[in-house]
């Protein structure tokens, strides 16, 4: 199998990172030379990784073809390119739907929306997909947890809630940064913050058939510390203030 990567960002670095680090075979993997500090890095962490400053020698040179760049850049890029109907084409571009792509790509190969996350590399992490597809659903099965979508409108929300990560790690950080001013080493409380939501997160992975309303009231006793801090945050209109931010970004996808 040879893959190749059109973008060298965060999300092409990380897929290519959990790819190396899997039981995923592959002959060789061609990146582009866009962000030439991103390539160097992952050239010189792996083996079988060429850097080609062409984009169109990358597609001529691979089964399977990732496109990895921004959507202004990512409109530009692809209807330049000429693909073949024996590949398979996965984008990661957020806002360019599948019929969008079939248009620009203009042959009938197998053409697949996916939304890998940077915790890929560590091989975590659901990854969405449209439309099902049964080679591609194994590929991200070996560095992730894949999710298949039948609807191309329903996949934009998982988009979405995508667009909520920095904000969890900022979560993160104010509650890092409050410990730290209240007197406790910075290294302790990283350790104790982020391993306190990883053990919820895996708890919350545990009971995932059970609705979140359950480990919402499950966590909380009549006048404890967790019903306290849910009341406050609620009073200060916390959560409301998520759901407008995903509506926000929901429209920002849909403007079209």
């Amino acid at each position: 199998m040879k893959l190749g990567f059109i973008g060298t960002g965060k999300i092409t670095s990380s897929v290519i990172t959990g790819i190396c680090n899997s039981s995923i075979k592959y002959n060789k993997i061609l990146i582009s030379s866009r962000d030439k500090k991103i390539s160097k890095k992952i050239k010189k962490n792996f083996k079988r990784i060429f850097i080609e400053k062409d984009n169109q020698k990358i597609v001529d040179n691979s089964n399977w073809v990732f496109l990895a760049v921004t959507p202004k850049v990512g409109e530009k890029i692809i209807k330049k390119l000429k693909f073949k109907s024996n590949q398979t084409i996965i984008s990661f571009i957020s806002t360019i739907t599948n019929s969008e792509l079939k248009k620009m790509i203009k042959v009938k190969a197998d053409i697949v929306r996916a939304i890998p996350l940077p915790p890929i590399s560590l091989m975590k992490g659901p990854v969405p997909i449209y439309p099902p597809n049964k080679k591609v659903k194994n590929f991200f099965n070996k560095i992730g947890s894949t999710i298949e979508i039948k609807n191309e409108k329903l996949s934009t929300n998982f988009w979405v809630t995508s667009g909520m990560m920095a904000s969890y790690y900022e979560i993160l950080k104010v509650m890092s940064e409050w410990l730290i001013k209240k007197g406790i080493k910075r290294e302790d409380t990283q350790r104790y913050i982020t391993w306190l939501f990883l053990a919820l997160s895996e708890d919350a992975v545990v009971n995932s058939k059970k609705d979140l309303k359950f480990l919402v009231n499950d966590s909380q006793t009549p006048k404890g510390l967790n019903e306290q801090g849910l009341k406050e945050m609620k009073k200060q209109k916390v959560y409301k203030s998520i759901v407008n931010t995903l509506n926000s970004i929901y429209k920002r996808l849909n403007k079209k």
